[in-house]
């Protein structure tokens, strides 16, 4: 691990990799940590990578809900400049990708392409991350536990071998953290912002994810010009968890393509 000392912040992080390795940054999704990204880390030995807590998860600070996701798109483009990672590709993964998408409108000097996994221009509705909010602040992650594995890995969710480790990642989670990021969520459009892009660009989706589903996912990618598109059959909201080896065959071909790999 790699702590970064802000003025204002202490995140996690942790690089991997050669120092040399074409530049990865992996941002994960709300409610875990930079260890989901392991599978990838460990299928991906030649590029350098850095991941990071988000601020109110891991071994991040926990500052007072709630967050903008400005906020968060800074800490990222902080943790970035502090390792010197320029002309990375960035991995975002559900509220990683709406960061992703944030950070490449602000800072094109670092982000070389993009990869957005089950995520969106926008996710969901205001009123309905406010619900969520409400359930958390009065009954702790428990009490939407079980609701968001069914949305993560469909309703054979308790069949799920990985579920169990997740579900337990989740309810680790710092509630003020968790609540401080479903605020940015929350206030968060990009539509008119991500159709500017003109980058490399895959979007992933699971055909299971009933999160961020395969159409939404699609109706992102297709804002930006030239961007790809591909299904993990098998695969939720977190489809390098359930299916690692064609996560990484799909992000190892898009990174060679654009002379990344």
């Amino acid at each position: 691990m790699a702590p970064i000392f802000l003025p204002d912040l202490r995140l996690n992080a942790r690089l991997d990799g050669p120092a040399d390795g074409p530049p990865l940054v992996l941002l994960h999704a709300l409610g875990l940590r930079l260890e989901l990204w392991d599978a990838v880390v460990a299928r991906l030995p030649r590029h350098r990578i850095l991941r990071l807590d988000m601020r109110g998860h891991g071994g991040s600070d926990v500052p007072p809900a709630p967050y903008a996701m400005g906020t968060l798109v800074r800490d990222a483009e902080r943790a970035m400049d502090h390792f010197g990672m320029k002309e990375a590709v960035v991995v975002g993964l559900s509220i990683g990708g709406l960061i992703a998408q944030g950070l490449a409108v602000k800072r094109l000097d670092l982000v070389r392409g993009l990869v957005l996994s089950n995520t969106a221009a926008r996710i969901g509705i205001a009123g309905q991350w406010q619900d969520r909010i409400a359930m958390v602040r009065d009954g702790g992650l428990a009490a939407l536990a079980d609701a968001t594995m069914e949305r993560w890995f469909g309703r054979k969710w308790r069949e799920v071998s990985q579920m169990p480790a997740l579900r337990e990642m989740l309810l680790a989670c710092p509630p003020e953290g968790w609540m401080g990021c479903a605020a940015a969520i929350a206030g968060t459009d990009f539509y008119e912002t991500t159709a500017t892009l003109r980058l490399p660009l895959l979007a992933i989706a699971g055909a299971n994810d009933g999160s961020t589903p395969a159409d939404l996912v699609r109706e992102t990618a297709d804002l930006v010009p030239g961007s790809r598109f591909t299904v993990i059959r098998g695969g939720g909201h977190l489809p390098f968890v359930e299916q690692p080896d064609a996560y990484v065959a799909a992000l190892a071909e898009f990174l060679t393509g654009i002379g990344h790999g």
